[in-house]
């Protein structure tokens, strides 16, 4: 065989990301990539198929390897490899290695900071100190016996410890999510269109949930849904109503999947202890978004500008795309790829 090599790739996400993907591969590779194809595309896709990428999710079964007789290696975009057929790419011979998604990580990551923000009251303790009032005590300097614990008489602080997490939407962000509240002594809930193995539960120590029972029991309810028609404004006025009494919601999933009016409306009444996102229906932000303003007032809101994932310029191919290819282009080398499953 020579170059370039036909690639299929097959994907779950839109076309702003496949766009950047493509821009990033490199020459040697022949893509085609399919959205979300139907079994009939894809079997008509499969033959003469010598690298075969998914991202984040998708069944690789036996037959589809059997019919993929040149077929070197399975690249899973992601962390997740419990839908591929891993029996059947050992027998046959081909390569399955995952590519950690640092963008991924990255928005994991940022959800544990809105969580703890919530809890901590973040916003009101920044703007106390902002304000600083001739009301406070004395101030002197501080040793081991001298101090002035809580002198603007913060109340309503909380915690993360073993408090109860529901994740809406649980995909490669949920898992790397689960792992990271891992020690905190956390309950985590999650749904999903399809429920994970067993095995995958044990492993991530996440129980599966109707999104009705996990709005009802999350202290921290975690919304990770992508946009679709059925999600646009899913979690509105009813969902809010069905939380837990000063529950907090978090989100970093799709902006257009809140109702911002009503989640504004169930914190000011003290329905909800808080809320923070980082994706909006509007954005950039508006400025009379009813969370901005309410942000303002005091509201224990923690709002950032869309940037869970990181900073990069949608102009430019950034890095993080490029190593996608990574593994494969260690194996065109003769380098044994990162991250081996079989």
């Amino acid at each position: 065989m020579t170059p370039p090599y036909k690639t299929l790739y097959i994907t779950e996400r839109g076309a702003f990301h496949q766009e950047r993907a493509l821009a990033a591969a490199p020459p040697e590779l022949a893509i085609t990539m399919l959205r979300q194809p139907d079994a009939e595309t894809l079997e008509a896709h499969l033959p003469g198929t010598v690298y075969l990428i998914s991202e984040r999710a998708g069944a690789i079964t036996a037959h589809m390897i059997a019919r993929m007789p040149e077929l070197k290696l399975i690249l899973r975009l992601g962390s997740m490899a419990h839908d591929i057929d891993l029996d059947a790419a050992k027998k046959a011979g081909v390569i399955v290695c995952c590519q950690p998604d640092a963008g991924v990580i990255r928005v994991a990551e940022h959800v544990i900071m809105q969580l703890l923000a919530l809890a901590k009251r973040l916003n009101e303790a920044q703007r106390i100190i902002d304000q600083a009032s001739p009301d406070w005590r004395e101030s002197r300097r501080t040793d081991e016996d001298t101090f002035a614990y809580n002198w603007s008489g913060r109340t309503g602080i909380g915690q993360l410890y073993e408090r109860t997490v529901g994740i809406l939407g649980f995909g490669e962000i949920g898992a790397e999510l689960a792992r990271r509240l891992r020690g905190w002594g956390c309950t985590v809930l999650y749904n999903k269109r399809r429920r994970l193995p067993e095995a995958v539960e044990r492993e991530l120590a996440i129980t599966y949930a109707d999104s009705g029972s996990l709005i009802a029991a999350s202290d921290y309810l975690v919304n990770l849904l992508p946009y679709s028609p059925e999600t646009d404004t899913s979690l509105n006025a009813a969902v809010f109503a069905n939380m837990r009494d000063g529950a907090y919601l978090v989100s970093a999933g799709s902006g257009s999947v809140i109702d911002e009016a009503a989640l504004a409306g169930a914190v000011r009444s003290g329905k909800l202890g808080g809320a923070a996102l980082d994706t909006y229906e509007y954005e950039p932000l508006q400025a009379d978004n009813p969370l901005r303003l309410l942000m303002r007032q005091g509201g224990n809101i923690v709002l950032t500008p869309h940037i869970a994932a990181g900073g990069f310029s949608a102009s430019t191919t950034d890095r993080g795309r490029a190593d996608d290819y990574l593994n494969i282009i260690r194996h065109l080398r003769g380098e044994a790829p990162l991250n081996r499953v079989v």
